[in-house]
């Protein structure tokens, strides 16, 4: 999603001009559009033309037109939102108060403006907007003294930092100067890792170069990572893959990321982190079944008590077509995370994605058994039993 203009002023009132750019962009505009804003976009109207002898022709004109919506209705086939209003805004072909309909799309420019954005709302058009919040795989690219840091999204790869610093040759019986001058480079690397990587986000970071730079650079950040203490770093040790690259420039990034090898690893190395939540789920089902639930029924009711640690979702349950059902799942994130939970989306395409679609797609790992939740299913076992 890309956003134009933003005007919220500080009651919260304002608009918001937005451009969605591919088709989950129209699942963050269903979200945002509720009942009663006003939406402006472009939008085709008949018009009938009466000429001086009588006859009547008909054309079709395009015209910017404000409507205040009424219903709205999302075609996930098409990804399409079609938005119900009366006109709110003079306009020579449509009356004032007049009904009209107006269909968004991909690569279609609107406007939103609503009495009041809350937070939520807010938070919403930042994380669609900024490439940052979906970047997942970060790279750095090096060679002696030049490097890019690069955050890699689904569409595009944004260079966040270029390093360039002057390191002097190794002469013999003189080899400080290179030593302090490669230390400072470093160091300058790594600060900027530490600046434009959101780890939270981002799940494999890859340190690509010739030659043994990366593995030098490698065992020099986490020597000053253990000194320094840095947890940050030694957290996300695992998340790191030294790869080799042509040279340290943006374009050798492609050959990097053509190559199945690390296409493959990069796939176990963002899955990791939900690997080992379904193994301490399968696990906690095992030694301690209070602690652990699959199920929408299930789940839900933990969150509702505050209860859950670790949701576990997959990333299709997210593409379903009923509208209302991907709304439930959604709060249900939003709750997890309202309250303190970790929330892991595991991809379809991994195995580890596959294992849950097996448990219903949905599983948690509480902070404390519930095993009145265990005694619903029991009960809700016997009845069918009973019916049939």
């Amino acid at each position: 999603m890309k956003l134009l203009h933003k005007n919220v002023d500080k009651d919260g009132g304002g608009s918001v001009s937005l451009m969605p750019e591919e088709s989950e962009d129209m699942w963050h505009a269903y979200n945002l559009i509720s009942e009663g804003d006003c939406v402006r976009a472009s939008t085709i109207r008949k018009v009938q033309n009466e000429s001086t002898t009588g006859s009547s022709t008909s054309s079709r004109i395009r015209t910017m037109l404000t409507i205040r919506v009424e219903s709205i209705d999302f075609d996930t086939q098409a990804c399409m939102l079609r938005l119900k209003g009366r006109n709110v805004e003079e306009n020579q072909y449509v009356k004032m108060g007049a009904y009209h309909t107006l269909d968004l799309e991909v690569n279609r420019k609107f406007t939103l403006s609503k009495p009041e954005w809350d937070s939520v709302s807010l938070d919403r058009v930042d994380s669609a907007c900024d490439p940052v919040q979906s970047a997942d795989v970060a790279a750095v690219v090096m060679q002696e003294g030049l490097a890019h840091v690069c955050l890699i999204t689904s569409t595009m790869t944004i260079v966040r930092a270029k390093i360039d610093v002057c390191i002097p040759r190794k002469r013999k019986g003189n080899v400080q100067q290179h030593e302090k001058g490669l230390a400072k480079y470093f160091e300058t690397v790594m600060q900027a890792i530490l600046r434009h990587v959101n780890f939270d986000v981002v799940k494999c970071i890859l340190v690509a170069s010739p030659g043994f730079v990366r593995d030098q650079f490698f065992e020099y950040m986490f020597q000053q990572a253990v000194k320094t203490d840095n947890k940050v770093l030694l957290e996300n040790k695992s998340k790191f893959l030294l790869i080799h690259s042509s040279s340290g420039f943006k374009h050798s990034l492609r050959e990097v990321l053509a190559d199945p090898a690390v296409v493959a690893k990069m796939a176990d190395t963002k899955a990791a982190s939900e690997v080992k939540s379904l193994e301490t789920f399968y696990t906690m089902l095992q030694t301690e079944p209070a602690k652990a639930f699959y199920g929408f029924r299930h789940v839900q009711a933990a969150a509702e008590a505050q209860a859950i640690e670790t949701l576990l979702i997959s990333d299709n349950l997210f593409r379903i077509q009923d509208v209302k059902l991907r709304k439930q799942y959604v709060t249900l994130v939003d709750n997890v995370k309202d309250f303190g939970g970790d929330v892991k989306i595991f991809s379809s395409m991994h195995v580890s994605g596959e294992q849950l679609a097996q448990l219903t797609g949905i599983a948690a790992i509480l902070r404390f058994p519930m095993p009145e939740l265990e005694e619903d299913e029991d009960e809700g076992e016997e009845s069918e039993d009973e019916a049939k």
